[in-house]
């Protein structure tokens, strides 16, 4: 029996109950699934929300449970169904609710999968997957960004609230890509690089005068509460008319009471595994217009340590390499 290594969470807590364990390889694909060789993953919010037990259990399964909802790798076989990829394929793909992607075998269905360009890491596709189709779909499907034009037929106004996050900091660059005046905001400290990331304006999130600053760059076509953190009453003072907030927390309870029947001004994001655009943001990695912001990349046997990086930094993504 051919055996691999997995993260997996055995008790909720810090990120100190992250443990590697072998388990049994998957077996061989059936049907249009593809069983891939992971090289990388990436800790998202998800996982540590799974880790520390703040998730409903139809999310998790049984404990022990492996995270993980991104990855990238080599695909080693495929099912007989499988039209679009072949085995030595470099892949991406975005797993289903129950996680598992934090194990160097894992079998994924053909459509949420996409081929990785030449040219791009298997640490920056496994860090793009989750919170770049987060940010993309927000912003386009859920907040329909280019429906929403300025005054006067100027570029629309875009407030990302969490902005140095892994969502928020791809938020930035594909607004800003769309043509919008984005306006971000962070701690003090981060700042800086919120801006480089292509944010006309930055706010300090703490700044006394913070409600001040955001009126005076406002009103705002679409509000993104990218740490999914903020209340709907919060944001909705900064909206212009027929303005929208999109928030990527479906299951908070300040969204679902925001959620009311035929309110307009609100929406949840439900993060969907498309590979067209899944494709369209590596593509535009390749081509060096979506900067994916790595900050550590951290071997399978430190997965604790990723997931307290993760946890206390707040800014870019953590990537777990599976190869080391």
């Amino acid at each position: 029996m051919v055996a691999v290594r997995v993260g997996c969470v055995a008790e909720f807590g810090d990120a100190s109950v992250m443990r590697v364990e072998r388990r049994a390889a998957p077996g061989r694909p059936r049907g249009t699934d593809l069983l891939v060789a992971v090289e990388a993953s990436s800790i998202n919010g998800t996982d540590l929300g799974l880790r520390r037990g703040d998730l409903p259990p139809v999310t998790w399964g049984r404990k022990p449970f492996v995270p993980g909802f991104d990855l990238a790798g080599r695909v080693l076989a495929v099912g007989p169904a499988v039209t679009a990829f072949s085995p030595g394929d470099r892949v991406a793909a975005l797993l289903p609710h129950r996680g598992g992607g934090l194990a160097e075998q894992v079998l994924v269905a053909e459509d949420r999968a996409a081929r990785v360009p030449a040219g791009v890491a298997a640490t920056d596709a496994a860090a793009l997957t989750l919170a770049g189709l987060t940010a993309l779909q927000a912003l386009h499907r859920s907040g329909r960004l280019r429906a929403r034009p300025g005054p006067d037929g100027s570029p629309p106004r875009v407030l990302v609230s969490g902005a140095a996050g892994g969502i928020g900091s791809f938020a930035v660059q594909l607004a800003a890509l769309a043509g919008a005046e984005v306006t971000g905001t962070t701690s003090a400290g981060k700042v800086a690089w919120v801006r480089d990331l292509g944010a006309r304006q930055v706010v300090d999130r703490r700044a006394g005068d913070r409600h001040a600053q955001l009126v005076d760059r406002g009103p705002f076509e679409v509000v993104l509460d990218a740490a999914g953190r903020s209340r709907h009453r919060e944001l909705a003072p900064y909206l212009a008319r027929d303005g929208i907030v999109v928030s990527v927390r479906p299951l908070h309870p300040d969204v679902l009471r925001s959620l009311r029947p035929g309110r307009a001004d609100f929406v949840a994001v439900r993060t969907a595994a498309r590979s067209a655009d899944l494709a369209h943001l590596l593509h535009l990695v390749a081509t060096g217009r979506l900067r994916v912001p790595v900050e550590h990349v951290v071997g399978l046997a430190d997965v604790a340590r990723a997931h307290h990086l993760a946890e206390t930094e707040g800014r870019g993504k953590v990537v777990v390499d599976l190869t080391t």
